[in-house]
Parts: C-alpha cells; sequence; structure tokens
C-alpha cells in the first residue's frame, strides 16, 4: 500500500504546474475493476484511478473556495482516506463518488476550523506560442489576444458575482472528464434531479449577465 499512496502522491506534485481540471483517462465504466485490482497491490491501477478521478477530488476542493495549500490537503487527503478503505469500498463501481463525498467532508472540515472564506484565482489564458510574425500580424495578435483576455476578465467576474451554490456547481461540472450526476450530488449535498435544473438557471444568470455587460 506505501507503494500505491507514494504514486498518488507524485501525481499530485506533477498536477501543482497545471490546472486539475484538466486531464483525466479513466472509463468510470472500468473504475470497479481497477479498484480491485489497485487493492490487491497493482500500481498501475492505483495510477489510473489517480489520473481519472484526482480532476474531480480536485474541482471539489476549488469549489469550495479553498485556497492553493488547502486544496492541495484536501486532495491528499481525500487519497489518503481512500487508500485505507480501498479494500473494504462496497460498491467499487461509485469510487468517483465516494471521493467526492470524502473530499466535501474534508472542505467542509477545514472551512469550519479556519472560520474563513479564502477567494481563488483562476487560470484565464494558456501563453500563445512563439513563431515568426510580421509587424502587422504582431499588431492584430496582439489586440486580439487583448480582446480576448478582457472577454475572459469580464467572464470570471460575472462568474464570482453568482451566487456561492451556482459557482460550486459550475466549478465541479466544468472539470474533466465530466462527473456523474451522482458524483456531483456526493461533492455538493444537491439532489441528483435537481442538478440539471439548476445548472441551467446559473447558466442563464451568467449569460444574462454577460449579454448586460455586451459580452457573449
Amino acid at each position: 500500500m506505501n507503494g500505491l499512496l507514494a504514486v498518488g502522491t507524485i501525481h499530485s506534485t506533477a498536477y501543482d504546474v497545471r490546472s486539475y481540471t484538466r486531464g483525466g483517462t479513466v472509463d468510470r465504466a472500468d473504475v470497479g475493476a481497477l479498484v480491485q485490482s489497485a487493492a490487491d497491490g497493482d500500481a498501475a491501477a492505483w495510477k489510473s484511478l489517480v489520473d481519472g478521478l484526482g480532476p474531480l477530488v480536485w474541482s471539489v476542493a476549488r469549489s469550495h473556495g479553498l485556497s492553493d495549500a488547502d486544496a492541495h490537503e484536501v486532495y491528499q487527503t481525500a487519497w489518503f482516506r481512500f487508500a485505507q478503505h480501498l479494500g473494504r469500498i462496497r460498491e467499487p463501481e461509485k469510487t468517483g463518488s465516494w471521493l467526492a463525498s470524502t473530499a466535501r467532508h474534508e472542505c467542509l472540515k477545514l472551512l469550519k476550523a479556519s472560520k474563513r472564506w479564502t477567494p481563488t484565482d483562476d487560470p484565464q489564458l494558456l501563453d500563445r506560442p512563439s513563431e515568426e510574425r510580421t509587424p502587422e500580424e504582431s499588431v492584430l495578435d496582439s489586440e486580439e489576444a487583448a480582446a480576448q483576455t478582457e472577454r475572459v476578465r469580464l467572464l470570471w467576474q460575472e462568474f464570482e458575482e453568482l451566487g456561492e451554490r451556482c459557482r460550486q456547481l459550475l466549478r465541479v461540472l466544468i472539470s474533466s472528464p465530466p462527473p456523474s450526476y451522482q458524483e456531483v450530488s456526493a461533492a455538493l449535498g444537491i439532489a441528483v434531479g435537481s442538478i440539471g435544473p439548476m445548472r441551467q438557471r446559473c447558466l442563464r444568470r451568467l449569460r444574462a449577465r454577460l449579454e448586460a455587460r455586451g459580452t457573449k
């Protein structure tokens, strides 16, 4: 088991330099089999679980407004708890929901202990690849990049004006691969049947705010 935990720790460190909402390759239909293999000591199966479900765990931590340090703590704790219970999980195919629920519980514990809510930053634009351009093209590229940066800035500005529950829901839903509604329910404590309607309401509010700002 120490070897399996080491895989999770190495993976988390590797994610430090990029968004936790990127990546994720596990087929959720295979999760149950991977959990069984990991319980039997298969380090590759453990790594597949961390690679595939790690973005979901991270998105739950970020959806609760934790600082980077606290989010990393939640991420590591959720996987540690999972490793502790690996051989005793009754429905291994629902591991995503188990991890999401555990991460949510750890988030709430941290927030209750600290009595604070720390705002977080979101990545906006990837760096453009360097290439040879004419002066005219460079000017146009610069103007377009500035316009795009402004659109993204306005998007996140209006996003932060949404209600807390909308922000939490949308942050979790944009994780990759997309979480199931059961996982979202476990992560945020929202009834499965309420997730779709709530998502639509939140997106309508965000769209209306952007249109009012003249941004599409």
